[in-house]
Order: structure tokens, then sequence, then C-alpha cells
């Protein structure tokens, strides 16, 4: 009697799912988690808190950026040219916008410009820190607020105010956060600090040059570079929101140096080390379930499974970095929206979550390499012996 060749043996779990070598490899990493959960949450854990360390400071990051973007869209109002004084500006946190440290540069208008004299500084309204800005441009007996301004002074249309002693209607245009009012009145507050704003003549709005002319007109030096402070010692700085190289608008650069002021300080630094050690935890438990499990991947080794080892590692090590990423981003944006809801927004949320997950596979991919191909450097028969 012929008796027929033996057919290949495969693990159990594989053979259950022939056809589906996928569905195999999850079946077969879930069921390891199920018989060392404790390894699984631990793992998971270690992870999430890196991972959520990461989120928090991109978070942060990004909403600066969004913020920067912002106030300087708020400040310009479509001009080609921003002319600020010598001391420069900064932003202000708690009145949430661009306020200038001077007084505006002295300029001759040139014939066909057309440039709008800004006085900017801080005063307080109703206990709030509030970005007070004078025009010539506005009724003597109105306040014009930003929507989100607005909405924190809890004020409508109509509504009346008190500023610098004088009783104003509320009028709502916009949606920065920044109150204007007359020059007069603007400047028995905050005296002669501000700025100015320019357009180009007509047709000229879009030449990269607009900065180099006008600054030789008014004897100012210019650039396209946000990064660039005025000389203290100078007679003010223009930036051209037009000119310049690259690919990125005047105020995506201005919303990057935002971003860079968080990712670039002490806690930027700490979050990318915390992203190193949840890295560093995940390695050592993969390592640590290695050497549990010596005999079990000998004996598959021996059979010709040895690459369904890699496999299972890579499919486990991606549940437990998924796991991982959504209990720490969803711990993130529930702690930034605790502690700091009123810097933070699901938008920079979304943004760092999405930045975060870029590292996931490389992540999961060496997680799971490392201990793998430390196992497969060796024999199968060393595997199966006692250690």
């Amino acid at each position: 009697m012929e008796t027929s060749a033996p057919t290949t043996v495969r693990s159990p779990e594989i053979a259950t799912a022939s056809g589906n070598t996928f569905v195999c490899l999850v079946r077969f990493a879930l069921a390891n988690i199920r018989r060392r959960p404790e390894r699984f949450v631990l793992s998971v854990l270690g992870i999430a808190l890196a991972i959520a360390c990461v989120t928090v400071v991109r978070t942060i990051s990004a909403s600066f950026a969004i913020t920067g973007a912002d106030s300087v869209t708020d400040v310009l109002g479509g001009a080609q040219l921003w002319a600020v004084p010598a001391a420069g500006v900064h932003y202000d946190s708690n009145a949430q916008a661009l306020v200038a440290d001077g007084a505006a540069p002295v300029i001759t208008v040139p014939a066909g410009w057309t440039a709008t004299r800004v006085l900017s500084g801080v005063t307080d309204i109703n206990g709030s820190t509030v970005s007070l800005r004078g025009t010539d441009e506005i009724p003597s007996d109105q306040a014009i607020l930003g929507a989100d301004l607005a909405s924190r002074l809890d004020l409508q249309p109509g509504d009346r105010l008190v500023v610098g002693g004088q009783r104003l209607v509320v009028t709502v245009v916009g949606s920065g956060q920044s109150i204007t009012v007359t020059t007069p009145l603007a400047q028995s507050i905050v005296g002669d600090n501000g700025w100015w704003t320019i357009f180009a003549p007509a047709g000229d709005e879009k030449r990269r040059d607009l900065g180099q002319i006008f600054g030789g007109a008014v004897g100012l030096e210019s650039t396209s570079d946000p990064s660039v402070k005025p000389d203290p010692n100078g007679h003010g700085l223009i930036y051209d929101t037009v000119g310049g190289s690259g690919p990125l608008t005047f105020e995506q650069k201005f919303s990057a140096l935002f971003s860079a002021k968080v990712t670039g300080s002490t806690l930027g630094l700490i979050s990318t080390i915390g992203l190193g050690l949840g890295f560093v935890i995940a390695v050592s438990s993969f390592l640590a379930a290695v050497q549990e499990r010596r005999r079990e991947f000998g004996i598959m080794s021996s059979i010709g499974l040895a690459d369904e080892v890699l496999y299972f590692f890579l499919v486990e090590s991606g549940i437990v970095f998924i796991t991982a990423y959504l209990v720490g981003v969803i711990g993130a944006g529930a702690a930034v929206a605790l502690v700091i809801p009123g810097i933070a927004t699901p938008t920079a949320w979304l943004q760092a979550s999405g930045m975060v997950a870029a590292f996931l596979p490389a992540m999961a991919i060496v997680g799971a390499l490392i201990p793998v191909h430390r196992l497969l450097q060796q024999r199968p028969v060393s595997l199966l012996g006692d250690h």
C-alpha cells in the first residue's frame, strides 16, 4: 500500500485561516495579547504617554502657528507693506494680538501710494486685557470690535462700553481680537505706539520689489523675512508681504516663527525625548516577549515558518502602536481641552495627531524588527534549548 507524503505542518492558527494570512496573523497576535494582557497594557500605556506628550506640544505649536497667521492677517488687512517701529512688535498672549513696541516710523507717503497709520497698544476692558488700535477712519462715538473679541467680552452690536472714559457704541467687523477707536482716543491711552499699513499703486499690487521701491522713497530698510527684526537704533523696518522667494506666503512664514518657538523650546525637547523613551519601552517589551517564547518560535522556524515569525511580530507591534496612538492622542486632546482651552483648538489637535501618526509605521516596523532580527540570527535548535 502506498503512503502519501505528509502535508506541510502549519500552526493551528494559520491552518484555520487558510487563504487569508493577514487575518491569521491578527488572530495569532490577539491570542498572544490575551495570554499576556499585563505586558500589552503596560506597553500601550508607556507608548501612549510618550505620544500624548508629543501631541500636546505639537497641538500647542500648531495653535500658535494658526494664531500667528491670523494675527498678522488681521494687522495687514490686505496691505502689501507693513512698516513697523524700530522697537518692533510682539504678540501679547493676554490680548491675543500683535502689539507695537514703539512709535510708528516717520514717513512721507509718495504719490500714488496709500498708507494708514495705526496706533497700537493694550488696555483693560471689563477686566480683560485687550488690543487697542486707533485710526482716523472711524466715527468718534463708535468702537469696532473683531468677532472673536466681542465673543470674549460677551458684547453684541449696538451694546455700549467705556473706553478711556468715553461711552462708545459697539460695532462688530471681521474676526480679530482687537478693538479700534479714533486716533485721539487711542493716543490718550497708548501714546504714539503703532505702525503703518501700505497699499501699492493700482496695478502694482503683485510686484516683487514693492518693499525696495517704497523703502527707497521713505528711507527705510525692507525685508520679506518676518524673522528679521528692526534695528533698535534705526528708524523702523518695512515688511514686504508680497516679495520674497519660495512657495510660502508672508503669513505662513510668520506663523512658522510662532510654531518654532514652541518646538524649539525646552518643552519641545522634553516631548521628543519622551517619544524616544516610548520607542525604547516598545522595543524592550518585544525583546522580553521573544525571550519568553523562544521555544515556540524555535518550533515554528524548524518547520519552515520563519517568515511567519517576522510577520507575526510586525502585526503585533502594529496593534500595540495603533492602540497606544489612539489612547495617546485622545488623552492629549482631553488634556489640552481641560487645561489650555483658550490656546489649543480642534484643528490644531487634528494637525498634531496627523503629524504624530506619520511616525507610527516606522516605529512599529523597527520595534518589531530589532527583537525578531536577534531571534532569527539563531539556529532553530538553539531556540529549543533551555536558557
